[in-house]
């Protein structure tokens, strides 16, 4: 039997055993953080296929403009599709079915003509073309088992230069990875958490200042620089100026409780869970329970749904969308001040802190 003395033991050029290097090279807290990246990276997979790889329509709200004698049973038929892609109601008239699209009620809606063969389908493009063209191509089939025909009429189209309706999504990722960015820098450059209460306000502060520029730039970006969203400069500044600070307060906040894996923990609720659920690629109706459920709580999702009424819906419907952002700007705030304080009952050493 052989036996391995330490003259056996590779070593490196200076003299140090190679399995001594690794230890070095590749410490337990490296080894923890690798470890949390490579989960990061399988759930941002697992989050992004399991969302969007198989769009299916769930209860999309939708409005039936019929006589009385007609009415329930088109609203019957709709309700009883397979998969249940409608949530149908009677509405009194295509002015009431165009007002509730325009405050964001429903999605869309059938005006029934019993006098002839051809009915009329309300849709807005402006809440995403793909939920369109899907309603679309349901009611088309519908009729056309019924020997009816469709006419389309688009209420809240998107701008041309809009394509599929993605730049509202596309302008709030923007600000919510200048949030995080922003928050993560000012945090790791000395010490991953606040060591004063002070130091923790002046962050917030410089986070401030950085949402306001960034709302800015991003909405003369998106409307007078490349046209590609409608909605006016001031009010998408306003939003830009909330996503930003909201997204970075929370970042910070996360930080403070959790020093540098707070950064990751922020990309887990932001880019792995906020991104696929906010209704940008897909709309919600179409994306899967969970996904849709989610969505709307997190700051993209609230985001892409307030940028959204904000370019094609006349600003209606965004109160839940602003309260939200509002809720978790103020989280991040107070957990930061707080988080703060406790650092500062509990110092430790750190660089530049």
């Amino acid at each position: 039997m052989t036996q391995t003395t330490d003259a056996d033991t590779p070593r490196s050029p200076s003299g140090t055993s190679f399995l001594s290097e690794v230890k070095d090279a590749v410490t337990p807290r490296a080894t923890l953080l690798v470890i949390a990246v490579l989960a990061l990276q399988l759930l941002f997979i697992a989050s992004y296929v399991g969302a969007l790889h198989n769009p299916k329509p769930r209860d999309i709200p939708f409005g039936v403009v019929a006589p009385r004698a007609v009415a329930g049973q088109a609203v019957t038929r709709l309700d009883h599709l397979p998969g249940s892609p409608l949530d149908p109601r009677a509405l009194p008239d295509a002015a009431t079915a165009r007002h509730q699209i325009e405050n964001r009620d429903i999605d869309g809606a059938l005006v029934i003509d019993p006098a002839g063969r051809t009915d009329t389908l309300l849709v807005a493009s402006g809440g995403g073309r793909v939920l369109a063209t899907v309603l679309e191509n349901l009611t088309t089939a519908l009729e056309a088992s019924q020997q009816r025909a469709i006419r389309t009429v688009d209420v809240a189209p998107a701008s041309r230069t809009d394509f599929n309706g993605l730049t509202s999504f596309y302008l709030v990722v923007g600000w919510c990875v200048g949030g995080y960015l922003c928050a993560s820098i000012l945090a790791i450059s000395t010490g991953a958490r606040p060591a004063n209460p002070r130091r923790a306000v002046i962050r917030l502060g410089a986070l401030a200042l950085v949402a306001v520029v960034g709302g800015l730039g991003g909405a003369i970006i998106v409307g007078p620089i490349l046209d590609a969203l409608p909605g006016g400069v001031p009010a998408l500044w306003g939003l830009g100026a909330l996503i930003t600070f909201t997204v970075g307060a929370a970042t910070l906040a996360l930080q403070g409780l959790f020093g540098i894996v707070g950064i990751g923990l922020a990309i887990l609720l932001v880019v792995i869970a906020g991104n696929p659920s906010a209704g940008g690629a897909f709309p919600l109706p179409l994306l899967p329970p969970f996904w849709q459920a989610i969505g709307p709580a997190l700051p993209p999702g609230a985001g892409t749904w307030a940028a959204r009424s904000i370019a094609y819906f006349n600003s209606n419907d965004m109160t839940t969308a602003l309260l939200t952002l509002g809720a978790w700007a103020l989280a991040g705030i107070v957990i930061t001040l707080v988080a703060s304080r406790v650092r500062q009952g509990h110092p430790t050493k750190a660089p530049g802190v």
